[in-house]
């Protein structure tokens, strides 16, 4: 077997593998002994088939399977001792010479490779990268209380409207003078919040109301254009709302108001577990601890992206073996066509450009991930998960549950890995350049975030 490899322009690579029949022969023979042992011939004892009659019918595809698997193994082998930084996976090359495998050897195999291109991404003291300290000052805290109360909140009875109040009440559809409709449409207990009405004179119409009220609106009127808001009002299908263009009257039987819990030790206990806080003081201090690790998550994600920006301009604007690039990613979409590879292409080298940047600062910096980071970061992301919905005392084995269940999903394997990779990285380079620190408010840095 003869291997060679030519890049003369650093980016496009043509990789030729010349297989000899000795290369391969044993291997066919060795299979082609095992088919005999299995093949079941009529007239002929298990194992006792002539050779013949097996090369006959197993002999090209033995042959083929044992060339393919010959060169995948030794391309493959190939490229990674002379460590060669391929993109993607080789393809059979367009200069590749039909090979007749019916005939005795040699063959010759022509693999394109995308090489990717020569550059120097490092960071070291005379870097400066900014770096923003997001402050938890009194307003958030009082935020985040506004937040938990309005989780633990709950609904109670009202004795007049008032904006964002929520009705129940009878629901009859009227003839144009104004009597019920007999036949017509009848909800009972219908729920509706006059806040999502979309036409003022509508909306205007329950101001002020209270239980025992009769209200007459055009439900087609109030909600304009939104044939679903109107079939889940009037229980109907959407194609029957159409028929029903009259007015309604509504007979108010109920309000609700929502109302925020009342900051108390129970809410400290839904936040926390029981007794963890035991004053508004210590719930205080423990929503801006909760706060300072939340944001410096937030600040340390901010400051890898900066550093991204940072280093893809240092490098510069790099060249890449686009059409080979392109084919690549079309044999990695089958489904889908040139418009598409098109049209994401630039999107796609642009990542390929800072998964190499960054390949190169994990080497450096001698980054080496276990199976333990990998862990935490999914106990990490189920925290997060979690805490969306203010459940902040979830115990630890609903959290290693939770993370053991995102492990089991390919889909989620590699996100995870890239996180652990991202949190040491982020915490080497912050002691290796010199950090701008910035200190910004929530607001000012959701601004910096949405830019």
């Amino acid at each position: 077997m003869n291997i060679s490899f030519e890049n003369p322009d650093k980016i496009n690579g043509l990789l030729t593998v010349t297989v000899e029949d000795a290369d391969y022969k044993d291997d066919v023979e060795k299979t082609l002994k095992d088919y005999r042992k299995k093949a079941n011939y009529p007239g002929f004892r298990p194992g006792m088939v002539p050779m013949g009659l097996i090369k006959k019918q197993f002999g090209t595809s033995a042959k083929m399977d044992a060339i393919n698997k010959l060169v995948g193994d030794q391309m493959y082998k190939y490229i990674q001792d002379n460590k060669i930084q391929m993109l993607g996976e080789p393809l059979p090359s367009e200069k590749q010479q039909p090979q007749d495998l019916e005939k005795d050897g040699p063959y010759t195999f022509a693999f394109d490779v995308a090489v990717a291109p020569e550059f120097k991404a490092e960071l070291t003291a005379k870097d400066k990268i900014d770096y923003y300290n997001i402050k938890v000052d009194d307003a958030l805290i009082d935020r985040q209380i506004d937040m938990f109360a309005r989780q633990s909140g709950s609904y109670i009875k009202a004795e007049d409207y008032k904006a964002n109040d929520m009705l129940k009440g009878d629901l009859r559809e009227l003839n144009a003078d104004g009597s019920t409709k007999e036949g017509g449409i009848t909800v009972e207990a219908a729920v509706l919040m006059p806040d999502y009405i979309k036409v003022d004179d509508q909306k205007k119409l329950f101001d002020g109301c209270k239980p025992g009220d009769i209200i007459i609106f055009n439900p087609r009127r109030a909600y304009p254009d939104n044939d679903s808001e109107v079939s889940s009002l009037l229980k109907i299908e959407r194609n029957e709302v159409a028929a029903h263009t009259g007015d309604f009257s509504y007979q108010i039987t109920e309000i609700s108001r929502f109302q925020p819990h009342e900051v108390n030790q129970e809410l400290f206990d839904n936040v926390y577990g029981k007794d963890k806080v035991k004053s508004e003081a210590e719930f205080r201090k423990a929503i801006a601890e909760g706060l300072k690790a939340q944001l410096a998550t937030d600040s340390d994600f901010k400051f890898i992206q900066d550093v991204r920006a940072y280093l893809e301009k240092k490098v510069g604007e790099l060249t890449y073996p686009d059409t080979l690039l392109k084919r690549i990613m079309k044999n990695n979409n089958k489904d889908k066509d040139d418009e598409f590879v098109n049209k994401n292409y630039e999107a796609s080298v642009k990542e390929l450009t800072w998964h190499l940047i960054k390949e190169q600062l994990v080497a450096a910096n001698n980054i080496k991930i276990e199976d333990a980071d990998v862990k935490d970061a999914a106990k990490e992301a189920a925290r997060a998960q979690f805490a969306q919905y203010g459940m902040n005392n979830v115990p630890d084995e609903y959290i290693e549950n939770y993370s053991a269940e995102l492990l089991k999903k390919q889909e989620s394997v590699q996100p995870l890995v890239d996180r652990a990779i991202d949190r040491k990285l982020t915490a080497i380079l912050k002691g290796v350049v010199k950090l701008n620190e910035k200190e910004t408010t929530l607001d000012d840095f959701n601004k910096l975030m949405e830019a």
